[in-house]
């Protein structure tokens, strides 16, 4: 990674493109990177345990593993925002953009593809790599506008999912935008909108990084051995990426044929994973009070026991869609 020199205290994001010099890679920068991924496969680990019920389900989608994932994911939206401008501010170089968007671009379509035959029912359509590609694209137009304008865009596309949501975008083709009322089923999830904004606030900081000369100051020994796990880590994260998680399923995969997880109730499996997925559109306590009720109607007209077997279709039965629409009705706030 190299960076331009230093761009003068003066420049307001719309001074014509200097000459620039080749240095060698920020350290710190490769290190945060490193950093990132090693908290992604902790996440990731988690979800692996969850799905062979070494954790309850629904552990790593709520809570302080959901604020863990969201951390996580704008990390590498902020750093990819930075190394965006170190690598073509102030000068744009087509085409080494060009080869590591179809890096990142080839990678996303690999993990759709490999989680389509994996997860059908929650394929990742529009995951982190899907969203660093096309903010990447995007971000190209804020690369010499002024900082201030791209954090008030950071902003905007941050706010844009709490006031512009619309039944419009609830078609498939248009999930990826973000701005759907109901939230599709994926394993990742990270539309362009609210996730445009950590990649944007990555752009305006190196902005104002190189206005003060900060990366310099980034520049000093990073012989250390921590250090240097950690950066070679970050300038391999792509690879990195790709395979950990396989890896990690694989092992968790091997560990559970010879010491299996214990069997989850039944029901407070079904109780978990209701609220799980009914809190991804309600409140916490509106879900508690409906899936209470649904997991009461279906024991009272004997369907748990068929149902948790997979021998009642819900999405065609009729008994279920009259059960969660009297439950629905039931678990409305009292006025």
């Amino acid at each position: 990674m190299s960076i331009p020199n230093a761009v003068t205290e003066t420049d307001t994001g719309t001074a014509p493109p200097v000459a620039t010099e080749r240095r060698g890679r920020i350290w710190a920068i490769d290190a945060l990177r490193g950093f990132a991924l090693i908290a992604m496969a902790t996440y990731h680990f988690s979800w692996d345990l969850e799905y062979f019920g070494y954790l309850d389900p629904g552990t790593v989608g709520t809570g302080g593993f959901k604020i863990y994932a969201r951390m996580i994911a704008s990390s590498f939206l902020f750093l990819a925002g930075i190394g965006l401008v170190l690598g073509h501010y102030p000068v744009f170089k087509p085409r080494p953009f060009a080869i590591r968007f179809a890096k990142i671009a080839a990678a996303a379509l690999v993990i759709t593809v490999a989680t389509w035959f994996a997860f059908p029912d929650s394929f990742i359509f529009f995951g982190i790599l899907h969203s660093i590609a096309a903010a990447s694209l995007i971000g190209l137009l804020f690369l010499r506008l002024p900082a201030i304008l791209t954090l008030f865009a950071a902003a905007a596309a941050f706010a844009a999912p709490f006031y512009l949501r619309s039944a419009i975008f609830d078609t498939p083709a248009l999930w990826w935008v973000g701005l759907s009322e109901t939230l599709p089923r994926s394993n990742d999830y990270v539309p362009l909108l609210p996730w445009l904004a950590p990649f944007l606030v990555g752009i305006a900081s190196a902005r104002i990084a190189l206005r003060f000369g900060w990366f310099e100051k980034l520049r000093s020994d990073g012989s250390a051995r921590w250090k240097t796990i950690l950066t070679a880590g970050g300038r391999h994260s792509l690879i990195i990426y790709l395979v950990h998680q396989p890896l990690l399923f694989a092992l968790v995969f091997a560990y559970s044929l010879v010491f299996p997880a214990a069997k989850p109730d039944p029901v407070e499996t079904y109780r978990n994973n209701c609220v799980a997925s009914c809190s991804l559109q309600e409140n916490a306590a509106l879900c508690t009070t409906f899936c209470g009720c649904t997991l009461d109607k279906l024991m009272e007209e004997n369907l748990f026991e068929p149902l948790n077997e997979g021998k009642i279709d819900v999405k065609t039965d009729e008994r279920i869609a009259r059960i969660a629409g009297q439950c629905t009705m039931e678990s409305q706030p009292k006025e």
